[in-house]
């Protein structure tokens, strides 16, 4: 699964760190002083990379929790996002991460008594109610038999019902939650794009079918369930293929139990698209035209108004009650 594993020296000893590397021996161990000697050195292909990534176990110094992007999310108390990993194990063409990022190689922080201790100290600092976003970075779930990353916070949360998580996610990894109490303040997010879109620009994740089947397990299980559909990318016969998708998937949920429904557009960073370009220079989803503005891309359509209509397609199914639009 990876080429290597990196352990920082300052996190050796961690019993944590102990266990992945009991549970890859023939993977070579290689220590290193900092994650960034490796994730952040010149000279990098993160399409190259991508191939054969490998694991690096670190230390994450700083602020752990941090405010989450305007428009992000679907609450209007404070919201705010941690990352306990970076990169992807998929490899989606828009994915802004092979823009952001030097290398595709991953990074899991494994202190996680100190992310705990940060969200603690935030959830006392903003009493009421606040959201913390989870698979902003990364995918959520999709390392979970690796990082462990549910099993530990979810105990966490149980214990503060004042505080929100959401966990984002494509991965079908949802054995630890089916194994726990479900949590009414932890949301779980898919997120899915059209048949079109999934085949051709979403490699390695898996197919709609099965990501729709482990949500329903949740939903049956009892766990707070949500659906992103992001990023639309707009193109031919659109509102057919969102439709059949809707179809497919409120099809098998209880619509009225889910707990929110999203769309975002297709938009990056100018200097994350610029770098993905380098990486990709014959790719024709980024041919298409685009629209800059305040330092952010995104893709225009020759429907005016195609994003509204989606919308009236997706009311046809939920509550608007249930909707936002992410920015």
């Amino acid at each position: 699964m990876f080429s290597a594993i990196y352990i920082e020296n300052e996190v050796k000893r961690y019993e944590r760190v102990e266990r992945i590397l009991n549970r890859y021996p023939d993977v070579p161990h290689i220590s290193c002083e900092r994650y960034g000697e490796i994730f952040n050195r010149n000279a990098q292909n993160f399409r190259l990379q991508k191939r054969s990534p490998a694991l690096i176990l670190a230390r994450k110094h700083g602020n752990l929790v941090l405010p989450a992007p305007e428009g992000y999310g679907f609450d209007n108390s404070p919201s705010f996002y941690f990352s306990h990993m970076l990169n992807c194990v998929y490899d989606c063409r828009y994915c802004f991460l092979q823009g952001m990022y030097r290398s595709a190689n991953y990074v899991v922080f494994v202190n996680y008594e100190e992310f705990e201790s940060a969200l603690s100290t935030n959830i006392v600092r903003y009493p009421g109610s606040s959201v913390y976003y989870s698979g902003y970075d990364c995918d959520s779930l999709a390392l979970e038999p690796v990082s462990k990353f549910c099993k530990y916070f979810l105990p966490f949360f149980s214990k503060h019902p004042e505080a929100v998580i959401e966990i984002r996610t494509k991965s079908t990894q949802v054995r630890t939650l089916l194994e726990h109490t479900p949590l009414e303040n932890c949301i779980i997010a898919m997120s899915f794009t059209a048949h079109d879109e999934a085949k051709r620009w979403e490699h390695k994740v898996p197919s709609i079918a099965k990501r729709l089947d482990a949500l329903q397990k949740l939903q049956q299980a009892g766990w707070p369930i949500a659906i992103r559909f992001e990023p639309l990318i707009f193109g031919r016969d659109m509102l057919e293929r969102y439709l059949s998708l809707f179809e497919q998937i409120f099809g098998v949920l209880e619509s009225s139990a889910i707990h929110s429904v999203s769309t975002g557009g297709f938009r990056m960073p100018v200097e994350y698209m610029k770098n993905i370009i380098k990486l990709y220079p014959d790719e024709a989803l980024f041919a298409r035209p685009m629209h800059t503005k305040n330092g952010v891309m995104s893709m225009l359509a020759k429907d005016s108004c195609p994003h509204d209509a989606i919308e009236e397609l997706l009311f046809g199914f939920i509550s608007t009650k249930q909707y936002y639009r992410c920015a």
